[in-house]
């Protein structure tokens, strides 16, 4: 991600647990911070603290991009493994989409637990529309969408599962237009690893590739 407030390029790196600042520039790695948990899906508030899944450890942990230091280290409430992340600026909301198909919602100024609300099987990926104040989950396992209505900054409801696509499981949203362009593929059946369970990624089917499109979602009247 782009951090505009160091105009520094971050990775988040999840074999080695830490994270790294480079200047885009040169290409100079500026600093290595050491997380403690596999890293998964970070979001910036474009002033210089960026929020990052920790997968591990079913927590946030919140990064002084200026400093490159860990500042805070928050529990995240009914949610394991999280992975994708997405960010409500006006209102301060984190949303972090869980390996037990619920989506937590934390202050990203106090830290925290502010609503659990269900999603679907596999989730990976999350994005917040500004406009239309909505949160959305895709979720490979199952195959569907989650489309999640912010009431207010402390209300939140389901508003639909559209079905998508088995292993559609990464999104990005097109805020213009109320778009989401999610990747998918047909894959073969699952190999068998070591002790007869299926491995972790099967063979993709070749020339599968799609682009899945949930198309004109308008913001609501209200």
């Amino acid at each position: 991600m782009f951090d505009e407030a160091t105009r520094e390029v971050w990775t988040f790196n999840g074999r080695s647990h830490d994270a790294t600042a480079l200047d885009p520039d040169s290409g100079r790695v500026v600093a290595t911070l050491p997380l403690g948990g596999k890293p998964e899906f970070a979001v910036g508030d474009g002033h210089g603290e960026i929020f990052v899944n920790d997968e591990d450890h079913a927590k946030i942990q919140v990064i002084d991009a200026k400093r490159h230091a860990v500042r805070s280290t928050w529990n995240l409430d009914d949610c394991e493994s999280p992975s994708g992340l997405a960010y409500d600026a006006a209102h301060h909301r984190l949303f972090s989409v869980c390996a037990n198909q619920r989506m937590a919602v934390t202050d990203s100024v106090s830290g925290k637990h502010v609503a659990s609300v269900p999603i679907g099987r596999g989730p990976d990926a999350a994005a917040y529309d500004a406009e239309s104040r909505r949160i959305y989950s895709s979720n490979g396992a199952d195959g569907t969408l989650t489309i999640v209505h912010e009431e207010s900054p402390d209300i939140f409801e389901v508003e639909a599962s559209v079905p998508t696509q088995k292993s559609a499981r990464t999104l990005a949203l097109d805020a213009a237009g109320h778009r989401i362009y999610l990747a998918a593929a047909d894959f073969a059946p699952a190999a068998l690893a070591a002790g007869g369970q299926p491995a972790r990624r099967p063979a993709m089917v070749p020339d599968s590739f799609r682009v899945v499109v949930v198309s004109s979602i308008p913001p609501r009247a209200d």
